[in-house]
């Protein structure tokens, strides 16, 4: 049976050991996650009375235009809701986006190291793949500009960033979209959009009139903390909304996941909760990052990639024999690096804890 040649190139997406058999494994009582960028104070208490308290009618095909949630998120993003499509979490419009505008014979353009489903998708379909290693974390906007072609179809960008937590500043957004051709799709993934500082926020949805090449990326994944129930959606014009919905699945978002995100939608409040904890939990650990002389990226995230003395699955492999996961920055495309999910409070001061005694192994050995 024949198969897109390109598939025996690539592998699955390999997610994290699982907490029972990482468990199991060494023997451990309690694992604290920190590997996924999940949101540790869970979901809205709200989604949890829904979830616990209503009738679900599994057996029904969930609403295919994803009415109620549409109405409700064009309300706060103040746009028309033929601006919107959603998916099964923001990497199903990464892949639908693929679908619909990368096919053999284009190339697009992306930072290194970025979110890695946009490679992927893109060699699925055919595409050659153009990328500009980041400085310092941060976009190379000059450098992406230059790779842009004739035969550039679309550039990926990521603010903040993952892996590296990094923004792209206003000014720098904005001349890159004025210089970037207008037939080249520019897609800016906003995935840790709630996590930012309001002064730093590019606003780039009301500008959408301005750039007609623009898709925006959301989710619900992150700051709401509903990773388990898979909803992201894209913002763009009418027109190219209407291309992306022709590429999309029929029922991609189920019932229990728009209600969810509708109820979560609403509950300003746990985002504002959220948010005001990462920070000062990110806030300490950078203090402790700088007090042992361990370097960290700028961050607008509920992450930090944090340079290591050691390569990243040697400090990986200490901190989970030792109840915690994080991600190694080897499979991010950052060699000695770790990314940590910034958690809970007393987590973070146990994983304090853990570094402080690697690092002082580390420097008697190197004595």
């Amino acid at each position: 049976m024949n198969n897109k040649s390109i598939l025996n190139e690539l592998s699955p997406y390999k997610p994290g050991k699982q907490v029972k058999e990482i468990k199991e494994m060494y023997g451990l009582n309690q694992i604290v996650k920190l590997a996924s960028n999940e949101n540790p104070y869970g979901f809205s208490e709200n989604v949890k009375d829904y979830v616990l308290n209503s009738m679900h009618e599994f057996n029904i095909y969930p609403d295919g235009y994803t009415s109620e949630l549409r109405t409700a998120v064009a309300a706060k993003l103040k746009i028309n809701e033929k601006q919107l499509v959603f998916g099964n979490g923001s990497d199903e419009i990464v892949q639908i986006i693929c679908r619909a505008y990368i096919y053999p014979g284009v190339n697009t353009v992306m930072a290194t190291p970025t979110f890695p489903q946009y490679k992927q998708n893109a060699l699925i379909e055919g595409a050659q793949i153009k990328e500009i290693p980041t400085i310092d974390g941060y976009h190379d906007l000059e450098g992406m500009l230059t790779a842009i072609d004739e035969n550039t179809n679309v550039v990926w960008l990521c603010s903040p960033n993952n892996p590296t937590g990094s923004i792209i500043e206003k000014e720098t957004l904005h001349s890159f979209l004025d210089r970037c051709p207008k037939n080249v799709l520019v897609v800016l993934d906003e995935a840790y959009y709630e996590y930012m500082e309001s002064d730093l926020d590019a606003k780039m949805i009301e500008q959408l009139s301005a750039y007609p090449n623009l898709v925006i990326l959301r989710t619900f994944s992150k700051a709401y903390g509903l990773a388990g129930l898979r909803v992201g959606y894209a913002v763009a014009s009418e027109q190219l909304i209407t291309k992306l919905d022709v590429a999309r699945g029929p029922f991609n978002t189920s019932t229990l996941a728009q209600n969810a995100a509708l109820i979560a939608l609403e509950d300003d409040q746990f985002i504002q909760s959220s948010r005001a904890k990462n920070n000062d939990v990110k806030q300490a650990f950078q203090q402790f990052l700088t007090s042992i002389g361990w370097h960290y990226y700028d961050s607008q995230t509920n992450f930090l990639l944090v340079s290591t003395p050691i390569s990243g699955e040697a400090v990986f492999q200490y901190l989970i024999e030792n109840g915690f996961i994080v991600r190694p920055g080897e499979l991010l495309g950052c060699p000695n690096t770790i990314r940590i999910t910034l958690g809970h409070e007393s987590d973070m001061k146990q994983i304090q804890d853990l570094l402080y005694q690697l690092d002082q192994e580390i420097s008697k050995e190197n004595e």
